[in-house]
């Protein structure tokens, strides 16, 4: 850990961040690991991801390690009057405000868009909400099943067999944390620019379904509607990992010349010219029949044995890696993806390191995850609060 490493793309940016679960809170922790100083305010119940099993000690959950890092945590009773004036006073010292909670309630505790931005005119304010505001959708709730459900993924698997089900990843808040991201990375510059904040609203729902959409509206870009709707090569119960002779790849031939020398290899050169493989989109169009080839052909080798072809002819193969086994993955082993850090109250753990790399600047932690509220009385005296007021916070808290 070095609290002196203050040289990341987003040094100097001060965010507040009122978000819970997974969504907000990794996209702030993304944020804070460019650089950004990040001050997570939580409720004195705090949030109940922290509390989830495993953990070593109350508040400190394995979410909480990885969710939490290169921030620091204060706890306000937003409900009471000086509650509310600390997260005011905080907002005003702050580049960004992030929230997750839905706007009426934020409404009720003083904290809408005008009234963030009368005390910090130039702030950019980020709303995550489940649904649009101008949809009739808006104000309900939303979890990642929820919005898994509404914007399309969970049907694409009854594509394969017949019947839909919610991918084993909260995908729609990972997905809408990073679309948090991008918007105040791109609202920073716009304000370094022009001067000017923003309200940005980035919607769960919509953000889904669009990245459900680059590949699947397909024919269904055009107007009139042209067939066929989404990219069929997905589509088919055949695009799966194949079974080796001695475990498990994915190998992925796509270019013309990838098939013609996969084809040549396992002895079925008649292929090349077959008129339902000799193009993309005649093997795209024939899906199900290339993939029942491809599968039938790798069963006879080991899994080795497909990486050195592959290797030497260009064509894409992996083993199929457990998920609790990544760590070990040569590949991320090298990269240091996965690395033993020490926290000073909970011990050795497992650092997820963030994936981006600037050359500029070291992949390191510059604060283990705070306790809750561990840097309560830091904040609000750097915020210019006396001794007596932070302690008469302290005691109402």
């Amino acid at each position: 850990m070095n609290e002196t490493m203050t040289n990341g793309p987003l040094d100097g940016v001060r965010i507040a961040d009122l978000t819970t679960v997974v969504m907000g809170p990794l996209a702030t922790r993304i944020l804070g690991d460019l650089g950004a100083e990040v001050i997570r305010v939580e409720a004195p119940d705090y949030d109940f991801m922290r509390d989830f099993e495993p953990k070593r000690s109350p508040g400190m959950s394995a979410f909480t390690l990885n969710l939490n890092r290169n921030k620091r945590s204060v706890v306000f009773d937003l409900k009471t009057d000086q509650g509310h004036q600390a997260m005011l006073d905080l907002v005003s010292s702050c580049d960004v405000f992030v929230s997750n909670m839905r706007p009426v309630a934020l409404a009720k505790l003083g904290l809408a868009p005008d009234d963030l931005m009368s005390v910090k005119q130039d702030l950019i304010y980020v709303g995550a909400v489940g649904f649009g505001s101008d949809g009739p959708y808006a104000g309900q709730a939303a979890y990642d099943d929820v919005i898994q459900a509404v914007s399309g993924l969970a049907s694409m698997f009854s594509w394969a067999d017949g019947e839909p089900r919610f991918v084993p990843s909260v995908m729609a808040d990972k997905v809408s944390g990073l679309h948090i991201v991008y918007a105040v990375t791109a609202a920073l510059y716009k304000k370094a620019v022009s001067g000017q904040g923003d309200v940005i609203e980035v919607p769960m729902a919509e953000a889904m379904a669009a990245f459900n959409l680059v590949e699947h509206q397909n024919g269904h870009t055009f107007e009139p509607k042209e067939s066929p709707f989404s990219y069929q090569r997905l589509r088919t119960a055949n695009r799966k990992p194949r079974r080796s002779a001695d475990g498990w790849l994915c190998i992925m031939p796509y270019s013309d010349q990838n098939y013609q020398d996969f084809f040549t290899e396992v002895g079925k050169p008649e292929l090349i010219d077959d008129e339902r493989f000799r193009t993309i989109n005649d093997r795209v169009l024939n899906v199900d029949e290339l993939y029942a080839h491809v599968g039938e052909a790798v069963a006879g080798r080991t899994t080795a044995e497909w990486m050195e072809f592959s290797r030497r002819t260009s064509i894409p193969c992996v083993p199929v890696v457990e998920l609790d086994q990544v760590a070990d993955n040569p590949h991320f082993a090298k990269v240091g993806l996965i690395e033993v850090d020490a926290h000073p109250t909970e011990g050795d753990y497992h650092v997820v390191h963030d994936p981006v790399r600037f050359a500029s600047r070291p992949n390191e932690i510059r604060r283990h995850a705070p306790r809750v509220g561990e840097h309560t009385a830091e904040v609000l005296t750097e915020l210019g609060w006396s001794d007596e007021q932070v302690g008469t916070f302290a005691n109402n808290s």
